[in-house]
């Protein structure tokens, strides 16, 4: 099993997402999708990510843009840093995703990235998500009073919680078998190790 902690508002998190789909098809490997919000684990573990944005280091945030182009390149994704809204609140969005459920919130959650990372579309806004929803086939009424549900709030917070106790401090946090943790896109490679020693050890 693998268990995939995320939120939207990350757009390593969006090559993350994209990419350990065909690899855990390829293994024959489940995923959880595991909806967070990242500010919530910033704000409790890992406020380092705050001082970096107000003080940041010129040379490593200038590779930082070629290094997320490169990957965005490498994945044939469409992804540039959004110049009117950044960093976004995506709670609306996440709340979405748990609302949904684990497999039809891949199509949403897709639509969410590519809004965002894509099109510089503000996914806080009522409106994008009213768009997104529409593009996906959800009923927007459907999906703005779920996403009201006070167990749909709870289980956002449940899991963001539930990431930090394993040890996580961003997103994605990626779990294999429940104790081993990976961090970030560019660990798939690790994992692809981890699948390849599972499926040879049961061979």
């Amino acid at each position: 099993m693998i268990e995939f902690f995320f939120d939207c508002s990350s757009p390593w998190t969006y090559l993350a997402f994209h990419n350990i789909q065909p690899l855990a098809k390829e293994f024959g490997e489940p995923i959880s999708w595991r909806p967070i919000l990242v500010g919530g684990i910033f704000n409790t573990v890992n406020p380092s990510v705050y001082a970096s944005r107000d003080k940041p280091v010129v040379p490593k945030a200038r590779y930082m843009k070629k290094d997320l182009a490169d990957w965005a390149r490498s994945a044939g994704l469409a992804i540039k840093m959004p110049p009117t809204v950044f960093p976004v609140n995506s709670v609306k969005a996440m709340r979405g995703c748990i609302w949904l459920g684990n497999d039809a919130m891949v199509p949403f959650a897709t639509a969410v990235f590519e809004a965002y990372w894509g099109d510089d579309k503000d996914i806080s806004q009522d409106a994008v998500l009213t768009e997104i929803c529409k593009k996906v086939g959800i009923d927007p009424a459907q999906f703005f009073a779920g996403i009201g549900d006070q167990a749909v709030k709870n289980q956002l917070k449940a899991n963001t919680d539930e990431v930090m106790a394993r040890g996580g401090f961003g997103s994605p946090t990626i779990f294999i078998n429940k104790t081993d943790m990976y961090f970030g896109n560019d660990r798939l490679p690790l994992i692809r190790e981890v699948l390849q020693r599972q499926k040879a050890g049961a061979a």
